[in-house]
């Protein structure tokens, strides 16, 4: 039992820095109005990884704290929590989909489907929203980049998830045990 709770606590840490690697340092970064924009990465990868793995609360948990500590290490502009709640419901809302809509049943459509609702709530929605009401940035600038990229996403993170689902065996043995009891 204690085994279980220090390895979820270090996958959830692992994904957290894996998250900040991804989306502060690997990511391409467009400011607009002295302000972050558009941001081009997977960041959001290890955070949908931590909440199908577990919870839909680690999900939520890994997404805020990943926005926090990122905040710190490379800031760019101030510090909104605006952000933090978008990170942590990029982590959240698509995990409670998975475990509660579809009873984590792993494959490409429900992937799709639940990355999908969640990037299109926080990505398309609230950012462009939040950039819009904090720093005045035209929708016309904002719109155009954002859905180009939720529709290329909406197939390269499910084809991720799974690969990485099927691969890595602490994933694997997280997921499938999970999956085969329900």
């Amino acid at each position: 039992m204690q085994e279980t709770k220090v390895k979820r606590l270090v996958m959830n840490s692992m994904l957290i820095a894996l998250s900040i690697v991804l989306t502060r340092y690997l990511s391409i970064r467009i400011s607009f109005y002295g302000v972050e924009g558009i941001r081009i990465g997977f960041g959001a990868l290890p955070i949908f990884l931590a909440g199908f793995m577990y919870d839909p609360v680690d999900g939520l948990i890994v997404g805020a704290l990943a926005d926090i500590i990122g905040f710190f290490v490379s800031p760019m502009g101030i510090y909104m929590p605006q952000f933090t709640l978008t990170s942590a419901l990029t982590g959240w809302i698509p995990a409670a989909m998975y475990k509660y809509i579809f009873k984590r049943k792993l494959n490409f459509l429900t992937l799709m489907i639940t990355t999908g609702s969640g990037q299109f709530i926080t990505d398309v929605v609230m950012v462009p929203y939040f950039l819009h009401t904090l720093f005045r940035i035209p929708y016309t600038v904002l719109m155009p980049s954002r859905i180009v990229g939720y529709f290329a996403m909406l197939l390269v993170y499910p084809l991720l998830i799974l690969e990485i689902m099927k691969r890595v065996p602490e994933f694997k043995e997280q997921i499938f045990s999970k999956t085969s009891t329900k």
